[in-house]
């Protein structure tokens, strides 16, 4: 009995190098099973280097030189030059507070707007599906042919919409665009983009638990007190994102300006793309245009990467907190 239970019990008792290998072979398995979840990653991120990356290092580069195109033989290395040259550019401030004017009014009064179609979207009422639709027809027509709807159908002098609608009431042929060039383009940009904040704002709206409404509705709680109390915090978060999104879309915008304005008269509607395409292929200036970019990307990063920590530390809050 004993020899048999000695021979049993020898197998399950071997130490062996069985541990330190097991470790070793999991680690190595845990690698080649990251490197298996990350590989079709690879060409996406092969290609985003590429057409990002690459570039924005060739434009670095061009940032440093002076070079203008109808000098023939005129690049040499001109340091950090060009850079202080922008911001001795007083039409470069002027461009850079147009584009920040044109960011956050059509990103307020988009989100307005937004908030105000989404509490109507989230009443039940005959019909609301058609209307839903319509809402978001805006956000999928191009810019281009937005620009043009707005420019010739809206705000043309003698034949545009505005001003048949606003000639009972004593308004004359007002060529819109040439006396308010900025509020133009603004009112076409609020035109696209308040049915995405109204489609995400009616996200937020939907997953607002509902027996806390009627909780408060039965201790005797008015509309206006919980919109304010319950439904405005909730959607906070949602307003903010929506914001920093449509804030960070709208720096590239440039097809309404090139369309609407021309960034005329002089420099009054254009922003910081449409007045660095001036000065890279208008004024071939193309050491000076780098500069602008880089200067234009470098403050679009630190302001969206600041905001974006902030929504993400409001989701991550709300989260542990329920």
């Amino acid at each position: 009995m004993s020899s048999t239970t000695t021979t049993a019990e020898a197998p399950a008792a071997d130490p062996g190098p069985a541990g330190p290998v097991s470790r070793a072979g999991y680690r190595q398995i845990s690698r080649a099973e990251g490197w298996r979840r990350r590989g079709p990653l690879l060409p996406a991120l092969i290609f985003m280097i590429v057409v990002t990356q690459i570039p924005f290092l060739v434009t670095l580069y061009y940032s440093t030189q002076s070079w203008n195109m109808v000098r023939p033989g005129s690049q040499q290395f001109n340091g950090l030059n060009n850079y202080v040259d922008v911001f001795r550019d007083s039409q470069f401030r002027t461009v850079a507070l147009n584009t920040v004017v044109m960011i956050a009014g059509t990103v307020v009064i988009s989100v307005i707007l937004g908030l105000l179609l989404a509490l109507l979207l989230d009443r039940k009422f005959f019909g609301r599906g058609i209307v839903r639709t319509l809402l978001i027809t805006p956000f999928l027509v191009t810019p281009v042919a937005a620009a043009l709807i707005w420019k010739t159908t809206m705000f043309d002098p003698v034949f545009g919409l505005v001003n048949f609608v606003l000639q009972p009431f004593g308004v004359g042929e007002i060529d819109w665009i040439s006396r308010f060039p900025l509020p133009a383009v603004m009112v076409n940009l609020v035109w696209q983009w308040t049915p995405f904040m109204m489609l995400l704002i009616l996200a937020g709206l939907q997953s607002m638990p509902r027996d806390t409404v009627e909780a408060a509705r039965v201790d005797g709680a008015g509309s206006f007190a919980i919109f304010r109390e319950l439904t405005l915090p909730h959607l906070r978060r949602f307003i903010e994102l929506g914001a920093v999104l449509g804030a960070i879309y709208l720096v590239n915008t440039f097809d309404a300006v090139y369309m609407m304005t021309s960034g005329g008269p002089g420099v009054a509607s254009a922003n910081l793309p449409y007045y660095i395409y001036q000065r890279a292929f208008l004024g071939f200036d193309i050491g000076q245009a780098a500069a602008m970019g880089v200067i234009t990307v470098v403050a679009t990063i630190i302001v969206s990467t600041l905001a974006l920590r902030l929504i993400f530390k409001s989701f991550t809050g709300n989260e542990e907190a329920a």
